[in-house]
């Protein structure tokens, strides 16, 4: 079974950086979309951005264009979210998902993937 491990989360000023990693292992991501999410307390998860298998489409969430870039590196087996510009309501927990059906990444984005990782907490916060 696929397993994703999420990274590279933290607290960190408004306006600082913080990059995102989703990492698998024993498979390839190669062959599956894969979608970051976040929830924050109180609130129901959203999709912040999501990549097609090929990294040819990308899509983001109204919330983060301009600010977040979703990317992914085939050697290294590796999802990746920089997240520039952050503000408090960016505080979540971030979660990436790995979905295998030929899905738009909108509806990755909406829906969801097969596959989860366990979270990484992000704290924007002076």
């Amino acid at each position: 079974q696929l397993q994703l491990v999420e990274s590279g989360g933290g607290l960190v000023q408004p306006g600082g950086s913080l990059r995102l990693s989703c990492a698998a292992s024993r498979f390839t991501l190669d062959y599956y979309a894969i979608g970051w999410f976040r929830q924050a307390p109180g609130k129901e998860r959203e999709g912040v951005s999501c990549i097609s298998d090929s990294g040819s489409s990308t899509y983001y969430a109204d919330a983060v264009k301009g600010r977040f870039t979703i990317s992914r590196d085939s050697a290294k087996n590796t999802v990746y979210l920089q997240m520039n510009s952050l503000k408090p309501e960016d505080t979540a927990v971030y979660y990436c998902a790995a979905e295998h059906e030929p899905l738009s990444v909108q509806a990755v984005c909406k829906l969801g993937g097969d596959y989860w990782g366990q979270g990484t907490q992000v704290t924007v916060s002076s």
